[in-house]
């Protein structure tokens, strides 16, 4: 190699560095024929000998809309040398996700996973690999050619080269498809490095190049001539040198003027001149080829290009001999070009007709070769329409593939390619329908239009006009159009014409306008919800999402918490699942909620638990599984885990944050990291959460639990800031009282607008405050009475406090909110203590420390000690280990109550103070996740 000592020398710093077990990415840029190959060559070599395991792969020109091309280089070499079970091992749980997008199996026809999740299978799959094969070597070629899908991954993957023993080494023409290359630019950079741009050779460069190709006898004159005429680009130059070889002329001064007719047979028209100076065979040859593609088997090249096998071998030949095709002549070796720059010269002389005409005898051939409709389907993207049927079949398998494999984009040009043939007039509302469903991640915009059309068209079947309403109400929710996503169900159902469809129609109805934050008459569609209900059984799908719909309409209204758990458990069944595609997930996870509301999370917990589990067989990483992991972490909020929800919480915002700003996703994740990070006593970090994301800057159009403004007013006032935050709770009040969204557990906005107006306006203040413990009282939950009592003393102050402290607690210990426990305990200490009774209040300050501690509340800690200290008081030495397994005596207090004792037989069983029972069970009810209603089931599920 000439002239290319810095970029070998960056390689073997990098390999020595990959030795010790740091990764890194290189990066060089540079125009065609400057060598890249060469050098890539020779980073392989190099990394051979040192005993790198070494992937590689190249980008095509005409590979560049197949997905995942790229990657399957890279994965099928591994995967070709072992079968089936070890294919199974080697993926792990992720077969099912990532397989189709690798070629290693058929896709199925099960369920598509969405991109990002084929992307998280890739991650994990290669960084195993990596670690079990280090060190680990990945050489990507020509990567302006790399396909989106493979782009994606990869320019995402990148970055943690460096933590691992991977070097990534890429190289690509900087000036084209800049869009594609620009990302690995940027990592080159973000690495600490910078991409190697590759000159062209020097005159000396070249003279010593001549000379090693022609012999010393060259001269200054002529070599400077061949330095002249190719610019000094090494591919040209090696060409040159050949061409003269060939004409046997002889490298002096006399012959330079024979140098530029030469060089222009390289590239270009001169390239082609020489082509067609070969025959008519070897020009039909090398157009097959160049429609194939890149690794073609000589059979099919010669099968488009319409030769015999002899005529075919004979052609090949002469193409060998010219320094254009390599490559084909053994057994099962694949023809290729001799370089990208021949392969795009000699595409591009094809006579336009004449190009699509070989595209679609490709299709032809590699449909009857059995290469599937995805292989043809590159194909007949370039062909003009002719109304056949069975283009459109390929066309639709081919989408179908490419949805299973994680590649909507791919399956979105197949489905439109396939409307222009065009279909049958029967079957066009069909490809319209699979086209919309191909484009709801990507395009919802484009899928509204396409799923519109799709009603349009004359003679549409019920089933199907049904899955389109459904589909095109989830495009239109999910872009925030929710208004346009009820009205469109309802006329549908005013359209009916069987009670199942209507039925369907009505419950996609209620759900839209449920999600509505502009509604007009909430409590006009809450009494025609709990009509319906109350008429229901459970006996269908439809019937049992309506159930759903209503156990959530009663907890945000603050019906009683029996109710909404009734209609809750019915709604259930045999279970709901989160990832069926014809309903979507949100009434399940409605249900699922309805039993952390009403003092079951940990029955919550089970279903989201099974929810995200659901999704991540499945491969959907984006909006489900970034609202799976924030809810569970509220769950776990609500429990008083504090610590566990952060990190899930933190989880579900990296997810959000990849699905898109401002997605109800991203905003039920940021709200609920906020008031995490306020219970854990980081309000700092919670405004600079808010700041960083603008959280609170406006109402969202869709109703988002928690509430955005509810939750940025309770971050106003956790940082001391009370008239900021009567504006914004006072704004939540008026937005969900006239739509009867009234339950303080759900949304403790009055509670925490009392607190803000106590000092400046105390009779508005009390009245909030008991407002909202009326409010609780009706919703029933042990949880939700005494959050509402404890801020309602907070409110009052002496001499009310002591006692709506002690009753808070009471009623807290019979509930599992462990956080709200100690936060009353620890009031109601520095309540007694102000009360002279210091005795009493050390006993409710040690417990309270205790609980507080346990939840990770750390300011809260911080505070009890200080209330201790202040009451003369020394803290115990804490017991953060505590478990979460019941002892002996809690077990014992537990099944007493599943057998339907009260607190005073259970104490007379155990021989016990009635005092020492409570506290029992309230360890027991904190542990288990539930109330004394939902311990018999726990008990009996353990």
């Amino acid at each position: 190699m000439f002239e290319r000592e810095a970029e070998l020398e960056a390689v073997d710093e990098a390999l020595t560095e990959l030795a010790a077990g740091t990764g890194n990415l290189l990066a060089f840029a540079g125009a065609a024929g400057l060598g890249k190959t060469t050098l890539l060559a020779e980073v392989r070599r190099r990394a051979t000998a040192r005993g790198c395991t070494v992937l590689s792969a190249r980008g095509g020109e005409q590979e560049q809309d197949l997905p995942f091309h790229t990657v399957r280089q890279f994965a099928q070499p591994v995967l070709a040398a072992v079968g089936e079970d070890e294919h199974r091992r080697m993926l792990g749980s992720w077969y099912d996700i990532v397989a189709p997008a690798i070629g290693l199996v058929a896709p199925d026809g099960g369920s598509a996973p969405d991109p990002q999740g084929v992307r998280d299978g890739l991650d994990w799959i290669v960084t195993r690999f990596v670690t079990r094969h280090r060190p680990v070597v990945v050489i990507l070629d020509d990567a302006h050619w790399t396909d989106a899908e493979s782009l994606a991954w990869l320019t995402a993957f990148a970055p943690r080269a460096a933590e691992l023993p991977m070097l990534l080494v890429v190289a690509y023409r900087p000036d084209e498809h800049p869009y594609r290359t620009a990302p690995f630019h940027s990592l080159a950079t973000r690495n600490g490095s910078r991409p190697f741009d590759l000159t062209a050779l020097t005159p000396q460069a070249v003279a010593r190049l001549v000379r090693d190709a022609l012999g010393p006898a060259a001269d200054d004159e002529f070599c400077r001539e061949c330095w002249a005429v190719t610019g000094g680009n090494p591919f040209e130059v090696i060409e040159l040198t050949v061409k003269v070889a060939d004409r046997r002329l002889k490298p002096q001064r006399e012959n330079t003027t024979e140098l530029r007719d030469l060089a222009g047979t390289v590239r270009g028209s001169g390239l082609v001149g020489r082509l067609e100076r070969l025959g008519p065979a070897a020009v039909r040859l090398a157009w097959a080829t160049a429609v194939l593609g890149t690794e073609i088997p000589p059979p099919l090249a010669a099968d488009v290009a319409g030769l015999g096998a002899e005529e075919a071998a004979e052609a090949r030949t002469r193409l060998h001999a010219a320094r254009i095709l390599a490559g084909g002549t053994e057994e099962d070796e694949p023809l290729r070009f001799f370089h990208p720059l021949i392969a795009s010269a000699v595409y591009q002389a094809i006579p336009a007709a004449l190009r699509v005409a070989l595209h679609g005898q490709a299709a032809a051939v590699v449909t009857g070769a059995g290469h599937g409709p995805t292989a043809a389907a590159r194909h007949l993207l370039e062909v003009h329409p002719e109304g056949d049927p069975e283009v459109v079949a390929t066309l639709r398998k081919a989408a179908r593939e490419y949805l299973r494999a994680g590649a909507p984009e791919a399956a979105r040009r197949c489905l439109e390619r396939a409307l222009r043939e065009p279909p049958e007039p029967g079957e066009r509302a069909a490809v319209l329908f699979e086209l919309g469903r191909s484009a709801l991640l990507t395009r919802p915009a484009t899928t509204v239009n396409h799923l519109r059309a799709a009603l349009e068209e004359p003679g549409l079947g019920p089933d199907l006009r049904e899955a389109v309403t459904c589909r095109l109400a989830q495009a239109l929710g999910h872009s925030g159009r929710m208004d346009e996503a009820a009205e469109l169900v309802a006329e549908e159902a005013r359209r009916a014409t069987t009670a199942r469809t209507r039925l369907r129609m009505r419950a996609e109805q209620f759900m839209w306008n449920a999600f509505r934050a502009d509604e007009p008459d909430s409590p006009a569609r809450s009494r025609r919800l709990a009509r319906l209900a109350d008429h229901l059984t459970g006996r269908g799908v439809a019937e049992r999402y309506i159930l759903g719909l209503r156990a959530w309409d009663a907890v945000v209204r603050g019906e009683p918490a029996t109710d909404a758990l009734c209609f809750a458990e019915e709604a259930l069944g045999s279970g709901l699942g989160w990832t069926n595609e014809d309903w979507g997930f949100e009434v399940p996870v409605m249900a699922a909620l309805t039993f952390l509301y009403c003092d079951q999370p940990g029955r919550a917990e089970e279903l989201f638990a099974d929810g995200i589990a659901e999704c991540e067989r499945k491969g959907w990483r984006g909006s489900h599984l970034a609202f799976g992991f924030t809810l569970l972490g509220y769950i776990r909020y609500r429990r008083g885990r504090l610590s566990e929800a952060e990190s899930l919480v933190r989880e579900g915002l990296r997810i959000a944050d990849r699905v898109g700003s401002g997605a109800p996703a991203q905003l039920a994740a940021i709200g609920t990291l906020i008031q995490t990070l306020i219970a854990r006593g980081r309000v700092e970090e919670a405004w600079e959460t808010a700041r960083r994301y603008d959280y609170g800057a406006a109402v969202p159009k869709a109703v988002v639990y928690p509430d955005a403004q509810a939750v940025h007013g309770e971050l106003l006032l956790a940082r001391g800031l009370p008239r900021d935050a009567e504006s914004r709770l006072a704004a939540t009040g008026r937005r969900l009282d006239p739509r009867g969204m009234r339950n303080p557990s759900w949304c403790p906005w009055q509670q925490h607008l009392a607190l803000a107006v106590r000092d400046t306006d105390p009779e508005r203040a009390t009245a909030h405050a008991l407002e909202s413990v009326g409010r609780a009282r009706r919703f029933g939950t042990a949880s939700a009475i005494g959050q509402a009592l404890r801020c309602a003393a907070e409110v009052a102050g002496d001499p009310r406090e002591v006692d709506l402290l002690r009753e808070a607690v009471e009623h807290l210990e019979r509930s599992p909110a462990s956080y709200e426990l100690a936060r009353a305990l620890v009031d109601h200490g520095a309540a007694l203590c102000r009360a002279g009774l210091p005795q009493e209040a050390a006993d409710q300050l040690y417990r309270g420390l205790e609980t507080a501690a346990h939840c990770g509340a750390e300011a809260l800690v911080e505070r009890a000690r200080a209330e201790l200290t202040a009451a003369g008081l020394r803290p115990l030495e804490l017991r953060y280990a505590q478990s979460e397994e019941l002892t002996a005596r809690e077990r014992t207090a537990a099944e007493w109550v599943a057998r339907g004792l009260t607190d005073p037989e259970i104490a007379r069983k155990m021989d016990l103070k009635e005092q020492a029972v409570t506290r029992l069970l309230s360890a027991v009810y904190r542990k288990l996740g539930t109330d004394r209603v939902g311990l018999a089931r726990v008990l009996e599920r353990r």
